[in-house]
């Protein structure tokens, strides 16, 4: 393996599938919560149902000043991508106190599944000197999450695709992300796990990209960088886990 430039000083991370995954499935979490409010369903029925609605659904970006109404706008998105993924089958008058109990849940710890190697290995990435931040294209839920999982002391900033008005693949939300940062793209590695989103758009933004395949989906590709584990970033960009000290 080929390390990196030993330019690279702020490494950025995609959220769901880099660092956390959900507890789970999302269609057990909202069958089991729809059950509660009057609703048996099957969850990988309602998983897949998800899913259409889910891309059905219009891009939602907005890049509003007002906290409050950018909080509103996301809201009112979920709530609509929800309301097509039951299909009609909930009663109108459960349906207000269902949607609010299951946007709550994806706010909280215990609707995500943090992987063994994510704390342990940005701790080694900070004590190594390295700025790091995220990238993603979560909701502002996203900061109560990292706070709620204790990841948030590892990251300067949280770039949200709802606040930057662009989401990955498009290359406006990795240069937004330089800028707060104040880093060149030379001088930035973006780490996460989707072929798209992740390698493909941070590439095209001109950030060095890995492609973090844990599940190892893409065993056989050679066409940039490919780790399957914070240990195999950390030897990536040139270091050895655990023993070798920061740089000077």
């Amino acid at each position: 393996m080929c390390p990196i430039s030993s330019r690279a000083e702020v490494i950025f991370f995609d959220a769901t599938g880099t660092l956390f995954e959900v507890r789970g499935s999302v269609g057990a979490i909202y069958s089991r919560i729809a059950n509660r409010h009057g609703l048996r369903t099957d969850p990988e029925q309602l998983e897949q149902a998800f899913g259409r609605a889910f891309l059905s659904q219009p891009a939602g970006l907005h890049s509003l000043d007002d906290e409050l109404e950018l909080a509103l706008a996301e809201k009112q998105w979920w709530r609509e991508v929800v309301e097509g993924a039951l299909e009609g089958r909930m009663a109108p008058e459960s349906f207000p106190g269902y949607f609010e109990e299951v946007f709550e849940a994806f706010r909280n710890a215990e609707a995500w599944e943090l992987y063994s190697d994510t704390r342990p290995g940005l701790t080694r990435l900070r004590s190594l000197g390295y700025r790091l931040a995220v990238i993603s294209n979560f909701d502002s839920r996203l900061i109560d999450l990292l706070a709620n999982l204790n990841l948030h002391s590892f990251f300067e900033q949280a770039i949200l695709s709802w606040r930057a008005g662009a989401a990955k693949p498009d290359a406006r939300i990795f240069h937004y992300a330089l800028e707060l940062m104040r880093i060149p793209a030379a001088g930035a590695v973006h780490v996460g796990d989707s072929m798209e989103d992740d390698v493909a758009g941070a590439q095209n933004a001109g950030l060095t990209a890995v492609l973090f395949d844990r599940r190892q989906i893409h065993p056989d590709w050679r066409d940039g960088h490919r780790v399957e584990s914070f240990d195999s970033l950390l030897r990536l960009l040139g270091h050895q886990p655990g023993k070798d000290r920061p740089p000077q």
